[in-house]
């Protein structure tokens, strides 16, 4: 099995419920929630995609040669990648019924140990939706770090002692979940989170915590006032307001902001190793990557997501030989620049 033929059988399971583009750029699932789109207009799925495609590559050959290592440490763990799946929940209403919550959290987060690197891991409604995906990450010494919904304060904190049992690298909490009605429509509404009760949460915990969601400079130092030890840069993939900027855009100035007071992530948009390599030249830690993993579970569940991640990380380590970078610290912004 090639991802090509990961591709070809995700189509077959998926339906309509994702079209499995040959470009995963929004376009032709705008304004499908449920399912994989962005919501309204798509125009910030798709401003995503289309901003990261405007950054391109400085290649540079001329250099003496060595190996190659695109390995990061974070939290204390070692990774080949920096690159990571993102968290993805409801699986069965926005991509079909091949997979569970439960099923899907297993294929990825083992397939992406097996490649070497991690998946974050999802919440939901039913209790099933966060324990199955955490049950998943402890099956692999706690190679994962579960992504928590911003319940209320006593919720999360319940939430986040479980995960403490599982002995994971870290807990997350995607703040930009505020914006799923669907939940409060459901009897169990999700909050924006102060600063006060945020810290409240991160204080429970010696875990590393990281906040998700992050669009502004301010909110970066608020998750930073909080107590954050990372932050994900991150619109939820266009699924929770229209019109925003793409994460990319607003990467440099929470960089400047932010660069060493805590790890910074991002997500949104991000399909190929050049776009991980142009995230670490803007100043990002590491990239997370959501949709194209849900097509690699489906289409080939534990093995499409290892075959995904190293193809990643194949063409990211491509990148770096053909632009001079023998590791991370030589991913610099000048080996990166806006289009115009």
């Amino acid at each position: 099995m090639d991802y090509n033929d990961v591709k070809n059988e995700a189509r077959k399971k998926i339906g309509n419920k994702c079209k499995v583009c040959p470009e995963c750029n929004g376009i032709a699932c705008r304004g499908q929630v449920p399912g994989m789109g962005g919501k309204g207009s798509g125009s910030g799925f798709i401003r995503n995609f289309e901003q990261l495609k405007s950054v391109k590559v400085r290649m540079d050959t001329l250099y003496e040669p060595s190996e190659i290592d695109a390995g990061i440490e974070i939290f204390g763990r070692k990774f080949k990648y920096p690159f990571f799946a993102a968290p993805i929940g409801g699986v069965k209403v926005n991509y079909g019924e091949g997979h569970t919550d439960t099923t899907y959290s297993e294929a990825v987060v083992k397939g992406c140990f097996e490649a070497g690197t991690a998946a974050f891991t999802g919440d939901g409604i039913p209790e099933e939706s966060y324990i199955g995906p955490l049950d998943a990450v402890g099956e692999v010494s706690g190679c994962g770090i579960p992504t928590i919904k911003p319940w209320d304060v006593e919720e999360a904190i319940r939430k986040v002692k479980l995960a403490e049992k599982r002995n994971v690298a870290a807990i997350a909490m995607d703040v930009d979940a505020a914006g799923l009605t669907v939940f409060a429509k459901l009897g169990k509404p999700l909050f924006p989170q102060s600063v006060e009760s945020l810290k409240q949460i991160i204080e429970s915990t010696e875990l590393p915590f990281i906040v998700k969601g992050i669009m502004t400079v301010e909110g970066a130092l608020k998750a930073k006032q909080a107590g954050a030890s990372g932050i994900i840069v991150s619109n939820h993939g266009g699924r929770v307001l229209d019109d925003t900027l793409s994460t990319i855009e607003v990467l440099p100035s929470i960089v400047e902001a932010c660069k060493g007071e805590m790890k910074i992530f991002i997500d949104g948009g991000f399909r190929k190793g050049t776009d991980i390599f142009k995230a670490i030249a803007l100043g990002a830690d590491a990239v997370l990557i959501g949709r194209p993993y849900g097509v690699a579970v489906y289409g080939g569940g534990m093995e499409g997501a290892k075959l995904y991640t190293e193809k990643i990380g194949a063409e990211l380590e491509d990148a770096m030989r053909m632009t001079g970078a023998k590791n991370l610290d030589e991913i610099t912004v000048d080996k990166v620049e806006f289009a115009k």
